[in-house]
């Protein structure tokens, strides 16, 4: 991030633009919703911005700029549309202490204005770093479709009744009051007008000063493989209200990025044959913070339900009669089998399929090789890389074909997704040559799709299209 997102509050300071055509026009149309004192320089400026002049919504001094005319100034716009007197205009800004914007010109800017939806007071910011302008206009045509236009006045309303809600105890009580009023009974009520809007705040908040406090609640949220976009919107709502989100290691930034940012965000992070934080840490803090009132989001890479030691954490909770709730994920094998194009199960090749763990609490897990070793049965292996010899092992001691096709997905649904096609006896050997260090799902009796197609008479190592090494 090049450029920090920020509110800067204009309201009776200096704004200084020099041009007097088109770029100063649309920066002028912008600036003039503001309650900045805006001063323009510019010879022959347009007749709109003549017009603005006389009526007076901005100073129009007929010349060019001279230093010292920027003096006090919070922000200078360099709309002169000609790159020797925009430099010129900068450099005069710069040295008179304002931060400078070179219209159309990013390396010489100091600052961007973004593109605005405008539902004053709501303001709705959409930057690219200056990268993709035209994305960042279609964003705002579809946020204006999207918020109404009461939007506006709901906000001018609760502003000034944002004194009175303090009577509320700070933190969730006060968010449920203003969730219930902007998503319930204000626009209900604003078709009816601002004193009918007033009188609903009035009767919304004595009755929220009567609710007890809601108690403590635990979110047992799966956080599905990674890509933020296979995040369940019941599992976006919980993240958005949550007080304390407590979170596995392999969650992806983009998604812990969608918690509330007042949210205590706790990182207790499990890593097969490395330090983690024990089970028993894990439960004590969630116990912790649900006990204490808050809204508790436990969040686990993948589904919950799967190899996510979730018994045990619902066996914490609900011994302190803590109420709780699963909210189902999509599981790393469902994204990884997607990834390679391939289905988990198949007419005539297999009806049922296995999801197995690499290791346990114990060191590698032992499963039914016998079973598993015969054609044609798939397997979708959690945490196999470190235990990938002694599967191969333990499947051809008990009879299974050597080139039987094993297909290993790295970062599955993320951006760095890789994938590795291999066969039982190279396994070991592939997965060391790739060096991969991010959570891999191993598919045992499947190839990707088109490593498949190439050879249907037999199965064996085809570079996949999304292969990165």
């Amino acid at each position: 991030m090049d450029h920090f997102p920020i509110f800067l509050r204009v309201e009776g300071r200096r704004i200084v633009l020099s041009g007097g055509g088109d770029a100063a026009l649309a920066k002028l149309r912008l600036l003039l919703k503001t309650t900045a004192h805006i001063t323009v320089f510019a010879r022959g400026a347009a007749p709109e911005i003549q017009a603005w002049a006389e009526e007076g919504k901005l100073r129009l001094v007929e010349r060019g700029m001279a230093p010292g005319d920027a003096l006090c100034a919070a922000l200078f716009y360099a709309a002169d549309e000609d790159d020797a007197e925009d430099a010129r205009t900068s450099a005069i800004a710069r040295a008179d202490g304002a931060l400078v914007n070179v219209v159309d010109n990013l390396e010489d800017s100091q600052f961007i204005t973004p593109a605005i939806v405008d539902r004053d007071p709501v303001t709705v910011a959409i930057g690219t770093e200056g990268a993709a302008p035209v994305l960042a206009r279609a964003i705002k045509a579809d946020l204006e479709e999207r918020l109404p236009a009461a939007l506006g006045p709901l906000a001018r309303i609760g502003k000034t009744f944002r004194k009175a809600a303090d009577a509320l105890p700070f933190g969730r009580a006060r968010r449920d009051f203003w969730r219930d009023y902007y998503f319930g009974a204000g626009p209900k009520t604003i078709r009816n007008g601002e004193v009918a809007v007033q009188e609903a705040l009035d009767t919304l908040l004595a009755d929220h000063l009567d609710r007890k406090a809601r108690p403590g609640h635990v979110h047992f949220v799966g956080a599905g493989p990674g890509d933020p976009d296979l995040l369940t919107m019941k599992a976006r709502r919980a993240l958005d209200e949550a007080d304390v989100v407590i979170h596995d290691r392999l969650i992806s930034q983009p998604i812990l990025e969608l918690a509330r940012r007042e949210a205590i965000m706790i990182d207790a992070g499990k890593e097969g044959f490395g330090p983690s934080m024990s089970q028993t840490e894990i439960n004590a803090l969630i116990v912790h913070h649900a006990r204490s009132g808050a809204q508790v989001v436990r969040l686990k890479s993948g589904d919950a339900t799967v190899f996510g030691r979730l018994d045990e954490e619902i066996d914490a909770v609900s011994a302190e009669r803590i109420s709780w709730d699963i909210v189902p994920g999509i599981t790393s094998a469902s994204a990884a089998v997607a990834a390679i194009g391939q289905s988990l199960t198949k007419r005539e090749r297999n009806s049922s399929v296995r999801f197995l763990t690499g290791h346990d609490m114990k060191g590698f897990a032992d499963h039914d090789w016998a079973a598993l070793a015969r054609p044609g049965e798939v397997a979708a292996i959690y945490m196999g890389k470190k235990s990938a010899r002694f599967i191969q092992g333990r499947l051809m001691m008990h009879g299974a074909d050597r080139h039987t096709p094993v297909t290993v997905v790295e970062n599955a649904s993320r951006p760095e997704e890789r994938i590795l096609a291999t066969t039982l006896d190279a396994l070991p050997a592939a997965l060391a040559a790739a060096e991969m260090t991010g959570p891999a799902l191993t598919f045992y009796g499947l190839a990707p799709r088109d490593a498949a197609q190439a050879r249907p008479d037999i199965d064996f190592p085809v570079p996949h299209a999304k292969e990165a090494f």
